[in-house]
């Protein structure tokens, strides 16, 4: 696991620049650095060993060095494809995935990607064309950030930061991604905050030359479903589960198992073999404290539990810094709880395995059982539900309101994915700028209208794959695993599990017993039966209870009043938020958390970047000489 950045132009002192932009994720690779540069381009690369620790450097060079790359993931199938590149006469002199995954570029040319099983983002420049090729991974699991015209640079790398000491990098507020945030509580379109840099969409790559900028798809996940017994449907679930694991355990290195209580995480760990460690957090408030069920299970199947419990201050006190390793603002309270466990692992391992993705494709979330709750609701005439909607509106808050009002709606109308803080009316009302901001429905379109002929459910899982599991889920376990040196890997979101999950029927999916059906049936063979039907919370955050508490409301408050604030926002607005959830007449805590979060990260990289940046460095370096000496 690495990090990487390069720019294309014909600037001068360019040594000195990619090598300041290398050092701004050094967090990424600490175990050494790497650089190509000539008139035309710069590549810089930081290494997290892992493969082939003493061979693999990069930036890779092709034999006849017309092609240079550098590379950030891990591919799980390398030996599988390097066996057939030998028979095609390709010769190797690394062990490692790197050179397969660029003799494997040389061959197929893009018909690699569709060759490879695992996480990735990757650029390949090709010195006689002048041409540069770039992919991310299937499902978006690795970053890649590119600014395809910055002052005539072609900029790209793993994290935004690394951009800004290049001196054609103009650092400006993009205020239509703000309002859009304010909806989904994290940067949901290919755009990014900062003004002309993208995101390229996971089972994307791009071509650069000087024709300019293309971007192609190259896979996309399908959902079809086909007559299966149930039984069936277990027995392969587990097979691909229990496979996939094995597959992501290959390392030159020790692998360890985050663990919450809930089914995903701990599934992965019980089908892992061999010696293994797991890690777990938990806050110092009972109802937020699940550790004791990762202890129990840790111990039931043979393994050694780290634990930590998270301090209110601890956690307040690393939310600036958070936000700047986030790159963008990010409004999920579970990202800093995935720093801390991740925080505790890096003393232990360097490589963790997560469940992130199984709510995804097996359809795990309790959203998912609107479609049928709803069901029965919506045979009442449309005219009638949007008439008792209107009612519902005038009402104070009560149970059933929420039911009324989003049966009222077709699915398209109400869901936007996981997160929905800010009505587009809400939005317009506490920001201080007109934008041309997409409404949530005109971004989800898009999704919806590729299985417009699929149930409802499906359509849910479609949306969050392509969306929530991007822009929140996975953005927040790279950067707070990489935050902290560490490399997260992902069993559940492989391509041969997806192939298994999209031809599951609904009911094994998702139905009024519970969701993720067939695949809690599958963990009941591994798993103690109250672990595999227990109902998902990850690892819990108690904002809810922090934000009436009157230490916290007085932050917020401060920076609800502040001089960023008052530039975008409407700040008695967001005030008046703020009291109405401490009086406890309103829960707006994930409103307060959104603007909140977006205040912390505009201070950050907008107002001190370079102290910020300065006390981040020198306190990784510090921790960085503090881990070689305990290893000596």
């Amino acid at each position: 696991m690495c990090g990487f950045v390069g720019f294309i132009d014909h600037i001068e002192a360019k040594e000195q620049i990619i090598k300041k932009m290398t050092d701004k994720i050094i967090h990424r690779g600490p175990d050494e650095d790497g650089y190509f540069i000539n008139e035309e381009v710069a590549l810089g690369f930081r290494r997290l060993s892992i493969l082939d620790l003493e061979l693999s450097h990069q930036p890779m060079y092709s034999e006849d060095g017309s092609k240079v790359m550098v590379f950030n993931g891990e591919i799980y199938n390398y030996q599988e494809i390097r066996a057939e590149l030998i028979k095609k006469g390709k010769n190797f002199q690394t062990n490692g995935d790197t050179e397969v995954l660029l003799k494997g570029f040389e061959v197929y040319g893009k018909d690699i990607l569709n060759k490879l099983r695992g996480m990735f983002a990757f650029a390949v420049y090709d010195l006689n064309k002048k041409q540069l090729f770039a992919a991310r991974d299937f499902f978006g699991i690795k970053p890649f950030y590119y600014a395809p015209n910055m002052g005539g640079s072609f900029i790209f790398g793993s994290e935004i930061k690394s951009f800004l000491p290049h001196p054609n990098f103009v650092k400006e507020l993009d205020e239509a991604v703000l309002e859009n945030y304010l909806s989904f509580q994290y940067s949901a379109t290919n755009r990014t905050f900062f003004q002309g840099v993208k995101k390229l969409p996971p089972a994307h790559y791009l071509i650069y030359d000087e024709s300019g900028c293309s971007v192609y798809r190259y896979w996309e996940p399908k959902f079809a479903e086909k007559d299966m017994a149930l039984e069936e449907a277990v027995a392969q679930i587990d097979k691909a589960i229990t496979g996939s694991v094995e597959t992501h355990k290959i390392a030159d290195v020790e692998v360890g198992c985050f663990l919450s209580s809930g089914v995903d995480s701990s599934y992965v760990a019980s089908v892992f073999s061999g010696n293994r460690k797991t890690f777990t957090v938990g806050f110092d408030y009972d109802k937020y404290n699940e550790t004791e069920y990762a202890k129990a299970l840790s111990r039931e199947i043979g393994v050694d539990c780290y634990d930590k419990i998270i301090t209110t201050e601890e956690y307040w006190n690393i939310l600036p810094k958070l936000q700047y390793h986030l790159d963008e603002p990010l409004a999920d309270p579970a990202a800093i709880a995935l720093y801390f466990v991740s925080n505790l692992a890096k003393d232990h391992v360097k490589v963790v395995m997560s469940g992130e993705g199984a709510d995804e494709i097996f359809g795990g979330y309790r959203i998912y059982h609107e479609p049928l709750s709803l069901a029965g609701y919506e045979k009442i005439p449309l005219f009638l539900r949007k008439t008792a909607a209107v009612v519902a509106e005038k009402l104070p808050n009560m149970k059933g309101k929420s039911f009324l009002q989003r049966g009222a709606k077709t699915l398209e109308e109400r869901f936007i994915g996981n997160a929905n803080i800010f009505s587009v009316k809400e939005r317009k009302e506490i920001l201080k700028h007109k934008t041309l901001a997409k409404t949530p429905q005109e971004i989800t379109k898009p999704f919806y209208d590729k299985v417009k002929n699929q149930p409802d459910i499906t359509k849910m899982q479609y949306l969050d794959l392509h969306l929530w599991m991007v822009g929140d889920i996975l953005l927040k376990a790279d950067k707070m695993s990489m935050a902290n040196s560490l490399e997260l890997r992902v069993p559940f979101l492989d391509k041969e599990v997806m192939a298994l999950a999209g031809t599951l029927p609904v009911p094994y999916r998702v139905n009024r017993e519970n969701t993720k059906y067939a695949m809690r049936l599958a963990a009941k063979k591994h798993l103690p039966e109250a672990v595999a039907n227990k109902r998902k919370l990850g690892f819990p955050v108690p904002i809810r209870v922090w934000l009436r508490e009157e230490k916290f409301y007085h932050i917020v408050r401060e920076a609800f009043q502040s001089e960023i604030a008052e530039r975008y926002f409407q700040t008695e607005k967001l005030v008046r938020l703020l009291d109405q959830h401490r009086l406890n007449e309103i829960d707006n805590s994930r409103k307060i958390w959104t603007v909140y979060m977006f205040l912390l990260w505009y201070e950050k990289f907008f107002t001190e970047t370079h102290s910020l940046e300065s006390a981040i460095q020198a306190e990784f370096l510090n921790e960085l000489t503090e881990d070689k000496t305990k290893s000596k």
